[in-house]
């Protein structure tokens, strides 16, 4: 356990699953950085894209808190390091969920940031939230009112992404950014697609309920969702608010935000099918 704003304890576990040769999922457990890297199926060099994503962010460990301007720092860094990867196929590229150790004045905080179809949830209370939003083409018709919720998970396109790290994508990609007051006892859950397109959000709750050694809390999780069928790889990482200084945070701040979200672009937020010269998308 380390102590920045505040202390925490973690897990994680990662695993290639039923159907793929190799695990092209990476993560980092660093504070105050924790993240889930998934590089691109059907992408030559996928493996070694979320490798290099996590290579960057390893620059961060030890510091005393992740601030946004770090991290959009980072990942400036990072697309032009996965850019760089060679390969005689199509662009490596990786997806990217984390979440930071903050704070806002002496408020403790966890900073949620995003980048394709990776997820971070975030039990608090009794009640489990995906605080991130899919950047894919399910949700975009999810969205629009086109599709329905329950049949996202089904639809042909549930693994193509609009928005990634590198992929063949110009330009810096827009990152979704959270600010949470971080309340004693929160658990975060980060997790590759592999895990949340084979687990229901009531089974995630209910284990994440259940298991309270967050490493072990981890090894379940992915475990479950190879047994389900594991059709891609499958990487969770668990981290636990244990100690800090809740008891400044006053009570009357119930909200899970401080600010809404930081740096989104809700009228650009996905990557026209365009953009792509083979594909109408990223197949994650």
């Amino acid at each position: 356990m380390v102590s920045a704003p505040f202390t925490v304890a973690w897990g994680a576990a990662t695993d290639r699953g039923q159907k793929r040769a190799h695990n092209e999922d990476s993560y980092l457990a660093s504070p105050p950085v924790f993240l889930v890297a998934d590089g691109m199926g059907g992408h030559q060099g996928g493996d070694v894209a979320s490798r290099t994503v996590v290579e960057s962010f390893e620059g961060l460990s030890g510091e005393a808190a992740l601030t946004s301007e770090a991290l959009l720092r980072t990942i400036n860094e990072a697309v032009g390091r996965v850019r760089a990867i060679a390969s005689s196929g199509r662009a490596p590229g990786s997806t990217l969920t984390g979440v930071g150790l903050a704070a806002q004045g002496s408020t403790p905080c966890w900073l949620v940031f995003n980048i394709g179809d990776s997820r971070t949830y975030r039990l608090s209370g009794g009640v489990l939230e995906q605080v991130s939003v899919d950047h894919s083409e399910v949700q975009a018709m999810v969205d629009s009112g086109a599709l329905r919720a329950e049949q996202a998970q089904l639809h042909e396109k549930r693994n193509v992404v609009t928005r990634a790290l590198g992929g063949g994508i110009p330009g810096i990609p827009v990152v979704d950014q959270w600010l949470l007051i971080a309340r004693p006892n929160d658990r975060i859950l980060l997790c590759s697609d592999g895990l949340s397109t084979e687990l229901t959000d009531q089974f995630l709750m209910a284990t994440l309920q259940a298991v309270p050694d967050p490493q072990a809390a981890a090894e379940a999780l992915v475990e479950a969702a190879v047994q389900a069928g594991g059709r891609d790889n499958v990487t969770a990482v668990v981290v636990d608010a244990v100690a800090g200084l809740f008891d400044d945070v006053e009570a009357d701040l119930s909200e899970d935000t401080l600010s809404v979200e930081l740096l989104v672009d809700h009228d650009g937020n996905t990557i026209p099918s365009m953009a792509f010269p083979d594909a109408e998308g990223i197949d994650a």
